[in-house]
């Protein structure tokens, strides 16, 4: 292990210093920098010359648009062929996700227009690997390079699974004469992972309330992604089946609904992760029983709500069968004997 360590100290030493590191590819959304040094050595020396690193680790705000679409939009005042055309981004090219790919809008052609595209742009729609000097490099979700960290089903980097639960269940429909529609299940915010399927000739709709206590109603009529209170939906219909898929997490409270529209009876399967937002918390101890010669004092727990930091009644942590309450402390207080 020593020639091993010697043997790589030999060959970092025909090397000079690493220089610097350069500015951030981007502002914003996750770029790359990059940091250079030279070979000292006549002979060649081994290793690398270059070395990156990622920066510039906060989310653009919505109004900044998509990196890759942004690339395509620059050749909009280029001609291309003696014409000009309006350039929409190819995301998720499986053979080369870090190639300039675009779309003429409304023309079915599609167009290499740069071999690589700027570094910090990303391999793919859903994924934070990122493209540096036109090759994929894997990002973690920590947002360091060559990292394997990945998040849990709750949405937590390199978590336990322990802050969301799993719901899945099935609604049948029940027809009646006097109703039209029915609730097939509540989804909260914050929710992740919700897939639904219906069979049957009935349809889903949606009704959406935001925190802030905006109120909204969507039909879904066709196959389709479609933007709904921010959160991103895929929707496929078929003759005699409806699939709905939200990957969240869930910016609203989602009441997902059924409307009758035939005869035969419906039923919907759905799953999804549910955050926890409801946890036991320890108090302090009470004031002592006593206040000389020898007391007692206790610790109780109240539920906490994660999303308004309130204290709730104790019946919304019962209703997580993850919650386990904390048994109360006993401590002996004020032992110094009483005054005569």
């Amino acid at each position: 292990s020593s020639r091993t360590a010697r043997s790589e100290e030999d060959r970092d030493s025909l090397w000079d210093a690493w220089g610097s590191w350069s500015e951030c590819s981007r502002t914003c959304g996750g770029g790359a920098s990059y940091s250079l040094r030279r070979c000292l050595s006549s002979k060649t020396c081994e290793g690398r010359n270059i070395r990156y690193r990622t920066c510039s680790n906060v989310d653009c705000p919505p109004e900044a648009g998509d990196f890759r679409a942004q690339q395509c939009s620059a050749h909009n005042d280029v001609k291309y062929q003696g014409q000009f055309y309006e350039w929409l981004p190819v995301s998720n090219d499986p053979d080369n996700p870090c190639s300039l790919k675009c779309q003429a809008r409304g023309v079915a052609l599609v167009v290499e227009l740069a071999p690589k595209v700027l570094d910090g742009t990303r391999c793919y729609t859903e994924s934070l690997d990122m493209c540096i000097s036109g090759l994929c490099q894997i990002v973690g979700c920590d947002r360091q390079l060559g990292s394997t960290v990945k998040e849990d089903n709750c949405g937590v980097c390199n978590g336990d699974g322990s802050t969301c639960r799993l719901v899945r269940g099935q609604y049948k429909s029940q027809l009646s004469a006097n109703k039209l529609e029915d609730t097939v299940v509540a989804i909260p915010y914050g929710s992740r992972q919700v897939r639904l399927v219906l069979k049957g000739p009935d349809h889903l709709y949606l009704e959406t309330k935001t925190l802030q206590g905006v109120k909204s109603e969507n039909s879904l009529s066709s196959t389709g992604s479609f933007l709904v209170d921010n959160s991103s939906i895929d929707f496929q219909k078929f003759p005699d089946k409806e699939i709905l898929r939200i990957s969240g997490p869930l910016t609203a409270d989602f009441t997902i609904k059924i409307r009758y529209a035939g005869a035969a009876d419906s039923s919907v399967q759905f799953i999804f992760y549910q955050p926890i937002i409801h946890r036991w918390r320890e108090t302090d101890f009470f004031p002592c029983s006593a206040s000389c010669g020898g007391g007692y004092q206790l610790t109780s727990a109240e539920c906490f709500d994660l999303r308004s930091n309130r204290v709730v009644a104790d019946q919304y942590c019962h209703y997580y069968p993850e919650n386990v309450k904390p048994k109360p402390k006993l401590q002996e207080c004020n032992l110094d004997p009483c005054p005569a």
